[in-house]
């Protein structure tokens, strides 16, 4: 679905405040219009951006006891689809920008809705690759418990497809197996990936070794009948410092490996382009001021966000924001109403910080 309807929302509410808006389109291959908002207020170099992306995730509402779409309060939490994850930041952005004279800051203040960040990053990646942003600094509002977030780990997903000729099985030169060439890829993929594990390891993860998970497999259609095809889905968690291009590389030459020794054809293609993993100098005046006002040392979380495409524009990126990522993508999703008011007051240091 488009999210312009949510960047409409945010544009009206911005504007008054006297924030210069700038709209950008995002190409999805679906032919749905979707969009980045960018409004930005002071002048100067440096200054920070304020980040959250504008979709949620899909949801069945049958296991919702409360209306996804109606923001409901009940035992101190707000209740609604994106109460967490996390359109609540964008409104706090916009409620501690209102303490200032925006117009009079000595350096930008920028906050950012973008698009598709729950699926394909398009939104982060066309705000990379135009270099619009004005920004030194930046605090993306996922939500990590208002515990500043350093590190993550990349994702890579890929598809193998190993294709042979299907035959009667009776006789198995009549047809070539891709399920036995499958078997063999796999077993070679699992000793790559204790290779990996020998390899890299981050103390600062709970799981602190890159992991790869075979995560689907389809071949073949009848017992009788030589398998024809067969595919595997895969999914690799990477630790900063590995790169996703080599991943991704590396896989392909396994398969293409076992693709000529069984006379095969071998088909690799990105399920998605994949998220490059997070890493901010633990010694960044971001992370050590976020420190200082959280209380919090800076810590490395499993799930993905926009930040390697803000840190890759040369801006030093903290993840930072209310919520639990626990309530992420869950039925009944809601945001703690006492972290409303702290989430504000953080917000508002920042500002003061690198803006005034």
């Amino acid at each position: 679905m488009s999210n312009q309807a949510v960047i409409d929302l945010l544009a009206n509410w911005l504007k008054p405040l006297g924030f210069d808006l700038e709209i950008q389109h995002v190409s999805c291959e679906n032919g749905k219009q979707k969009s980045n908002l960018i409004a930005t207020t002071g002048s100067g170099s440096g200054g920070l951006i304020l980040s959250g992306h504008t979709d949620t995730v899909p949801f069945n509402e049958s296991l919702w006891l409360h209306d996804p779409f109606k923001v409901s309060e009940q035992e101190n939490r707000i209740y609604g689809l994106g109460s967490c994850d996390m359109k609540s930041f964008l409104a706090m952005a916009i409620t501690a920008s209102q303490r200032f004279d925006l117009k009079n800051l000595k350096h930008p203040l920028t906050i950012v809705g973008s698009a598709d960040e729950e699926t394909t990053m398009l939104g982060a990646k066309l705000l990379a690759d135009n270099e619009k942003l004005k920004g030194r600094f930046c605090v993306i509002g996922e939500p990590t418990e208002l515990t500043p977030i350093r590190q993550h780990k990349g994702t890579l997903m890929e598809s193998i497809k190993f294709i042979g000729s299907s035959g009667h099985s009776s006789n198995p030169a009549l047809g070539n197996n891709a399920m036995e060439a499958m078997i063999i890829f796999i077993g070679q993929l699992l000793q790559y990936r204790d290779q990996l594990q020998r390899k890299f390891q981050d103390t600062a993860f709970e799981i602190p070794q890159p992991t790869l998970n075979l995560g689907h497999i389809h071949g073949g259609d009848n017992p009788n009948r030589i398998c024809g095809d067969c595919e595997l889905h895969i999914d690799i968690r990477f630790l900063p410092g590995m790169e996703l291009q080599e991943l991704r590389n590396d896989i392909l030459d396994i398969a293409q490996e076992v693709a000529e020794q069984r006379a095969l054809k071998v088909e690799c293609k990105a399920l998605f382009d994949g998220v490059p993993a997070m890493d901010t100098d633990v010694n960044s005046k971001l992370t050590r001021y976020i420190e200082e006002i959280s209380q919090k040392p800076a810590n490395s979380v499993a799930f993905g966000t926009e930040a390697p495409f803000y840190n890759n524009m040369s801006c030093e990126t903290i993840v930072f924001g209310p919520g639990s990522i626990n309530q992420a993508h869950q039925p009944d999703e809601y945001l703690q109403i006492d972290q409303i008011d702290l989430t504000i007051k953080h917000l508002e240091k920042l500002i003061h910080r690198f803006c005034e």
